[in-house]
């Protein structure tokens, strides 16, 4: 069932936020950096005043080293800024020096030996030669005459004093067993300055340990805990605690794994969220930066600090999401900026709202912003403690006969209510109560020729995939193949395959859709993945093709020639004459609780997303599909 045409109001809406005038000229939009905060002028999330304070915390304890502190804070979150915050005030302590080690270099052992190499460089020349004669005069090192010659012969940079020095300490096991205690002969050596007052401290900063892969994570913890675990240094590790417990990153769940990374983090500074008005003011200062704080009003700030959760990066990739889609979408042309910005908060933030607002035209879908605020006004008149009016009696029952209820009567409002919204899309109960979402919705229909803009939506005007607001790298995930730039819109954080992935080898999908066209690009992409897709356009097809072979999963629209349930009939046939009883996905525009019953009665799964197809494609390829939840 469509919803026809927008209904007048039956109030006179919420007025919409103050825009700024169309014509008023703008000044070139810019672009923000990723790069964390260095200084701390550029501080915008008062990380400054903790920066000093971690920094004051390392100078008074250097006495207490070895130790290792955690920055802990999950994707975006500002780690990396808070470290440069902290090298930047340790410059200015005397005898204190650092260096920088970014795990996600590397892999494996060269991790160990990339951080072990990265300490040893800092120190002097003088005292890396005189490790040298020392390991040499043990017998560690197996080509000590070349070494004494090398070192006799002629000056060595730093680079190759560091390297000589890790040909001894690594070339066997008795000289790994050794290098532990020559190491901290070197730091020994180097922190004790002739006054022996101030005692040298190297703080050495490790970013990005939970982007690594495990046996990278594992090389770090090893150099820190067994090789570099002496006096005269402190660690300070950048990463997500979380993301390394097992069954994250480490894929050990073992207690001993737990205990393992107790081992390794002495004590861990947690970095708290920014409160709402700090995040604003950053958001603010942001927009400012590239020319769209005209843009924003109060609500659409409020909403963007809260939907990002405070995430800096989040929040940075939002703004230069809106800045690239209005400098280089010539669909915006037609357009103010302000279309930019409330379009993509909608689709950043409300995808499967937006996914029906971008819908192909064709059954079952509609109008969806025009349904969602005649719903508003419906939900008024409902839930109000007296009668319907007579005055918006008729306005109620046209808009209860498009969703196939019967004409309000004597039955309670609730009653009515409740089986209205069992044949709404899933969210718009909880929709209608996000000041934020009908702020979003009030002012894009508010704006100077929206009715042009919502209609090219529909008609699938080019819009960029969002950006991926979520880390890559938390979970290992299986490969992903493409997303679809079909019927319900392009997927938020969206993956393409690696070239020659053949993941769904071996796959059969039978697809029963009466409108292909809308599923080309994601029917394509299994295809290149290695699945064998079979096109069927109705029930009967789709039958003659059951006949011939057994599918690994069905994939089924719902309404469909005419008959809003056609798919639902027909999956329901296959099961009770046993002709199919394998895995069924429904592909549909709209998810609405009746809908969301009827496929579990049947077992199959219901979605309007993309990627929850993929996901659930690729399961069933693996066999391990659950029934629905």
């Amino acid at each position: 069932m469509s919803p026809s045409a927008p209904l007048p109001p039956a109030a006179p809406a919420a007025p919409a936020p103050s825009a700024p005038a169309v014509s008023a000229p703008h000044r070139p939009f810019a672009l923000l950096n990723d790069e964390p905060v260095a200084e701390p002028g550029a501080d915008l999330l008062g990380a400054g005043r903790a920066a000093r304070r971690l920094a004051g915390l390392l100078v008074a304890s250097r006495a207490a080293t070895p130790f290792t502190l955690a920055v802990d804070a999950g994707w975006g979150m500002g780690k990396s800024s808070l470290m440069r915050l902290v090298d930047a005030e340790l410059a200015q302590a005397p005898e204190v020096h650092t260096v920088w080690y970014n795990a996600w270099t590397s892999t494996g052992d060269d991790a160990l030996e990339g951080l072990i190499k990265s300490v040893l460089m800092r120190f002097d020349r003088r005292v890396l030669r005189r490790g040298l004669q020392r390991i040499s005069e043990r017998g560690a090192l197996l080509r000590a005459v070349r070494a004494v010659t090398t070192v006799a012969a002629g000056p060595l940079g730093v680079a190759g004093l560091v390297d000589e020095l890790w040909r001894g300490l690594s070339v066997n096991s008795q000289a790994r067993n050794e290098m532990r205690q020559a190491i901290g002969e070197l730091v020994q050596e180097w922190s004790e300055t002739a006054e022996f007052r101030p005692r040298r401290l190297l703080v050495v900063f490790i970013d990005d340990l939970d982007r690594c892969e495990e046996d990278a994570v594992l090389a770090v913890c090893e150099a820190v805990k067994v090789y570099l675990d002496v006096p005269g240094l402190a660690f300070v590790i950048g990463c997500d605690r979380s993301a390394l417990a097992p069954n994250g990153l480490l894929r050990d769940p073992s207690p001993a794994a737990s205990a393992f990374l107790e081992k390794i983090f002495h004590t861990s500074y947690r970095i708290p969220v920014a409160d709402q008005q700090g995040v604003r003011e950053y958001i603010d200062r942001c927009a400012r930066a590239v020319g769209i704080d005209q843009l924003l009003d109060e609500r659409l700030t409020t909403l963007l600090a809260e939907r990002s959760a405070g995430n800096p990066r989040r929040i940075k990739r939002l703004v230069n999401g809106f800045v690239l889609e209005a400098t280089l979408n010539p669909m915006w042309e037609d357009f103010p900026p302000e279309a930019v910005v409330r379009t993509l908060l909608l689709q950043y933030f409300y995808a499967d709202f937006y996914r029906m607002v971008a819908g192909a035209p064709g059954p079952g879908t509609g109008d969806v912003i025009a349904e969602f605020r005649t719903y508003q006004q419906v939900r008024r008149l409902l839930r109000a403690p007296d009668p319907v009016p007579d005055a918006e009696l008729s306005r109620l029952n046209r808009f209860l006969h498009e969703h196939d209820l019967p004409e309000q009567t004597t039955a309670s409002g609730a009653e009515t209510l409740s089986r209205l919204e069992r044949q709404l899309p899933s969210g718009f109960p909880e929709m209608v109560a996000d000041q934020g979402f009908t702020s979003l919705i009030d002012g894009l229909v508010a704006l100077p020729r929206s009715e042009e803009l919502l209609r090219r939506l529909r008609e699938g005007a080019a819009l960029p995939i969002p950006v991926q607001v979520d880390p890559p790298y938390l979970q290992a995930r299986p490969p992903r193949i493409a997303p679809p730039a079909g019927p319900y819109g392009a997927p938020p954080g969206a993956a393409v395959p690696y070239a020659g992935d053949a993941v769904l080898h071996g796959v059969h999908i039978l697809w029963v859709d009466d409108h292909p066209r809308n599923n080309e690009s994601l029917v394509n992409a299994f295809r290149a993945a290695g699945a064998v897709v079979r096109i069927a356009e109705d029930s009967a097809a789709a039958d003659a093709a059951l006949a011939v072979e057994r599918p690994t999963m069905i994939v089924s629209d719902i309404d469909r020639g005419g008959n809003p349930r056609e798919g639902l009939e027909h999956v329901g046939r296959l099961r009770n004459e046993g002709r199919y009883t394998g895995p069924v996905v429904f592909y549909a525009g709209r998810v609405t609780p009746e809908r969301t019953t009827l496929t579990r009665q049947l077992g199959a799964h219901l979605t309007s997303s993309g990627p929850e197809i993929e996901r659930l494609v690729l399961r069933a390829a693996a066999g391990e599909l659950p029934p629905p939840g």
